[in-house]
């Protein structure tokens, strides 16, 4: 069916790249949002908004009846769940359903059996895709979990099965560690998921964090080529580019293959992300999770294909078939993208919420700015503290590096600490323009450069 209007049940940037996606279709937009959220620019944009509760994500953004309710009072007969939050809930995408809206994603079963983990490893390995080696499923007995640590060899991490974002992972070195750290493990995972369940996998020393982008319309996908985020604080992803500087052609080629077969194999629809670990040492790489959503980083991926995911999201889901074929879509340049938050990196990235008292935001060729700021709008304390994202594309890598310093010297967000600085220090950095780096390069490099972390003046 066409969709007449959309409701976004999400905040923030992605809110407002959403309701620009969905303008550009001509499709109307209702916004809900929380009482903190009131003056959002995302409340702003949209043709209406629908207050849904205090400033809690659990009384407002977490609330799957006041959603619906907004929807039904608005006359929306669609749902984009953006990211975080309900994104990837089953049972909302089959509530939006089941009360005769169309959800802007996969389908409730394919979420269920992709963003659980280990049904994502057994779906990977069905597939004929490569997996970390770990264990076959979940490990919630104790002895058991004894018996895959030894067979698996340490170290091993324990990752929560369920969720994502880098919650419920703990590294474990030797039997004590780890005897340790698993009840750990599971007690964050049942607090940020509802689910306390446990996998085992490998750790793959100095691996390299590539994901690949896929849009599906249920009977077809193709890819989008990939993405690096290896450079991450705390297993969150910092800096992200397109495509990866070090991937050969042959496994770029490879790998992406194996992301649309098991697209494929699942039904998938909507844009996803199939996340891998590639060894540079060995040339093997592992899938090791989907996101059945948009991500944070989509950005960088529609600057070298020239495809806007969001807007193919909102027409598959309104029922029209992929309107790609493999071989026409093209890699072209580099593009990379940093996130703008509200924290102080010289101070172990303090959150720091406040009022923007000025705002100057980076223009010229090939420079993006994706935001929910304006001047004299109060971030909230109450959700993640990602203010936007700064994105650039270039010819070639050294080129997009240099444009991201310039863009970086550029933008200014008075009022409050971010995480410029950070990016300003990376972005000349002689590993990052070698792209000698990997998934635990960053933190040993923040405590060694801590003192370019401090803004300055400008």
């Amino acid at each position: 069916m066409a969709i007449r209007k959309l409701l976004v049940a999400n905040r923030g940037e992605i809110a407002v790249r959403i309701i620009r996606a969905a303008k550009e279709l001509g499709i109307a937009t209702v916004q809900v949002h929380s009482l903190a959220d009131a003056d959002s620019l995302a409340v702003k944009l949209a043709d209406e908004a629908v207050p849904i509760g205090p400033p809690a994500a659990s009384k407002s953004y977490l609330r799957i009846e006041a959603i619906l309710d907004a929807a039904r009072l608005t006359g929306a007969d669609a749902v984009h769940p953006g990211y975080g939050f309900l994104a990837e809930n089953a049972d909302f995408a089959d509530a939006v359903e089941a009360a005769g809206m169309v959800w802007v994603g996969p389908k409730g079963d394919s979420i269920r059996v992709m963003g659980d983990k280990v049904a994502a490893r057994i779906a990977a390995e069905a597939a004929g895709v490569p997996v970390v080696p770990g264990s076959d499923g979940r490990v919630d007995d104790p002895e058991q979990a004894r018996r895959v640590a030894l067979a698996i060899g340490f170290p091993v991490m324990i990752k929560a099965a369920a969720g994502g974002g880098g919650r419920g992972i703990r590294i474990a070195h030797d039997m004590d560690e780890f005897e340790r750290l698993m009840p750990q493990a599971s007690a964050e995972a049942k607090a940020a998921f509802g689910d306390g369940g446990l996998y085992m996998e490998k750790v793959i020393e100095r691996a390299r964090h590539i994901e690949v982008q896929v849009l599906g319309d249920g009977t077809r996908a193709v890819h989008c080529f990939e993405r690096e985020c290896s450079l991450q604080r705390r297993r969150q992803k910092v800096w992200e580019e397109a495509p990866s500087a070090t991937l050969p052609q042959a496994m770029r080629e490879k790998l992406c293959a194996s992301a649309v077969a098991l697209a494929e194999a699942v039904g998938y629809r909507g844009a996803g992300t199939l996340e891998y670990l590639y060894d540079d040492a060995s040339g093997h790489f592992y899938f090791i999770e989907m996101n059945t959503r948009i991500q944070v980083e989509h950005p960088v991926t529609e600057m070298v294909t020239g495809i806007d995911l969001v807007r193919e999201m909102i027409r598959i889901a309104g029922g029209e078939p992929l309107r790609y074929r493999q071989e026409e879509i093209r890699l072209t340049g580099h593009a990379i993208e940093v996130r703008i938050c509200a924290e102080d990196p010289s101070k172990g990235f303090q959150p720091g919420p406040g009022t923007i008292s000025a705002l100057r935001v980076p223009g010229g060729a090939g420079v993006r700015f994706d935001t929910m700021l304006y001047q004299g709008y109060t971030v909230p304390p109450f959700y993640d503290s990602l203010l936007g994202k700064l994105i650039v594309w270039d010819e070639d890598r050294a080129s997009a590096i240099a444009r991201m310093a310039r863009a970086l010297d550029e933008l200014a967000v008075e009022g409050l600490p971010t995480t410029r600085p950070l990016h300003i220090a990376l972005a000349r950095d002689p590993d990052v323009a070698r792209a000698d780096f990997h998934t635990r390069w960053l933190e040993p490099w923040l405590e060694q450069n801590a003192h370019r972390l401090e803004e300055t003046p400008k």
